[in-house]
């Protein structure tokens, strides 16, 4: 056997320290889902009139009970509301966020394109980054294709 250094999780950190940092972690990629669903209600909502949730769930590969649920939260944060018999829609606060997502995605898409990556794989690798790129990387994005890709 092995001395006391060779244990697993002998270098964990602190239960503190480690539960703020999944904390966070989780907190995040809940406020990147909440950006995903606002940026698709928009786009439904300007395809079709109106975001169905059987609609969003097919689209974002979630169950329809899924799908309520989390719109049921938007609701709560006050990003959409709904009409009986009738898809959701994004109040004005939601419309913002699906407007800051969007213009996000095009920028991280337009970096990707320039430095070689394939429309596809750009729009894919987009939907990851363009929740967790900082607004100082992303200032440096646009500036960066304003000077037509040149550093």
């Amino acid at each position: 056997m092995g001395d006391e250094t060779d244990r697993p999780g002998q270098d964990m950190p602190a239960v503190a320290a480690q539960a703020r940092r999944f904390g966070k972690a989780r907190a995040a990629q809940s406020h990147a889902r909440m950006e995903d669903y606002a940026e698709l209600i928009s786009d439904l909502i300007e395809a079709e009139g109106e975001a169905r949730a059987t609609d969003i769930a097919r689209r974002l590969g979630v169950s329809h009970a899924t799908a309520i649920k989390f719109m049921a939260r938007m609701k709560e944060e006050g990003l959409v509301t709904s009409r009986p018999y009738r898809g959701v829609f994004l109040t004005d606060a939601g419309q913002a966020l699906a407007e800051r997502v969007r213009r996000r995605h095009r920028l991280v898409v337009d970096l990707l394109l320039a430095v070689g990556v394939p429309r596809e794989a750009a729009e894919a690798d987009a939907e990851g980054i363009e929740h967790h790129v900082s607004d100082v990387a992303l200032d440096a994005f646009a500036r960066y294709l304003a000077r037509g890709g040149r550093s």
